[in-house]
């Protein structure tokens, strides 16, 4: 019995084929460019593997609501050709099979749980700073979403005092992702982030910005575990910067597990998405 993955990214579409024991037998990344092309690619993968089901972890937003007409939608997403395509229905078109259909960051926060950092737990964060911030949320073992998906990585958040960057994000300016996101620290000293040295004072300003988020999702959420993966996060003098912010932040008011076990980098590096896509079309069937 073979299961298919699709985590679908802005930049590159990752597909994969297992067995039940999730040895992958084969692997392939294709560029994102437009629907036609990168779906035709997706396609001619999966036509070659009998699969039973397929996980889809897709980048956003995306319309995850089962009453709504757009379910299975990428909406409001400014990739080129993307807004307001139906994945969803153009894979059950093809593919007469079970299909689950989430974010491409609740696959990684599922991998992760499952298989990953969170292992034994039932409840984690998992949030991904890169080009852009998303959040999944794990809790009693199940993805959350209501409406729609959860979208952590747009919250709003207090103002580092020595920051007058106005913010990046197109849609609210200086939210989680305008000040912390990737292109913010670009904008700011006019190099990437991995220029910077370890001890510049830019990352003593990205861990303020992170550990409030930090301090939100726990007293909103109270996971277990927030795990942080992207390109950013792999600046390791962030997780000592972080704990030690959320610290005087949170200033005693709420208990959490030991911060070194609760403020963690992923354990499956890129490897949760397609893992947690690979978990969710086992459990679609």
């Amino acid at each position: 019995m073979l299961f298919g993955a699709i985590e679908a990214g802005g930049t590159k579409f990752v597909c994969a084929v297992s067995d039940k024991e999730l040895n992958i037998l084969e692997r392939v990344s294709i560029p994102t460019t437009v629907p036609e092309e990168t779906m035709a690619e997706v396609f001619a993968f999966f036509d070659k593997h009998d699969v039973v089901s397929i996980g889809v972890g897709s980048f956003g937003p995306i319309d995850v609501n089962k009453k709504s007409k757009t379910y299975g939608y990428v909406t409001t997403t400014p990739k080129k050709g993307w807004t307001n395509y139906n994945f969803l229905g153009a894979l059950k078109e093809r593919y007469d099979i079970p299909v689950a259909w989430t974010t491409d960051v609740n696959a990684a926060a599922y991998g992760e749980l499952k298989k990953g950092a969170a292992v034994g737990k039932d409840s984690c964060l998992y949030l991904t700073v890169g080009t852009g911030i998303g959040g999944g949320v794990v809790i009693d073992g199940k993805i959350i979403n209501g409406y729609g998906h959860p979208e952590v990585g747009h919250i709003i958040v207090k103002r580092h005092p020595e920051d007058t960057y106005e913010g990046t994000c197109p849609f609210h300016k200086d939210c989680l992702e305008g000040v912390a996101a990737g292109p913010s620290l670009e904008k700011r000293y006019g190099v990437k982030g991995h220029e910077l040295e370890p001890t510049h004072k830019a990352w003593e300003i990205e861990a303020y910005y992170l550990a409030q988020a930090i301090m939100n999702y726990t007293l909103v959420l109270s996971p277990e575990m927030i795990i942080f993966g992207g390109g950013v996060m792999k600046q390791q003098q962030l997780f000592p910067l972080m704990r030690e912010s959320y610290t005087k932040q949170v200033n005693g008011y709420v208990a959490t597990p030991e911060l070194e076990d609760y403020i963690v980098p992923c354990a499956l590096g890129d490897n949760a998405g397609i893992t947690g896509c690979l978990l969710l079309a086992m459990e679609e069937i």
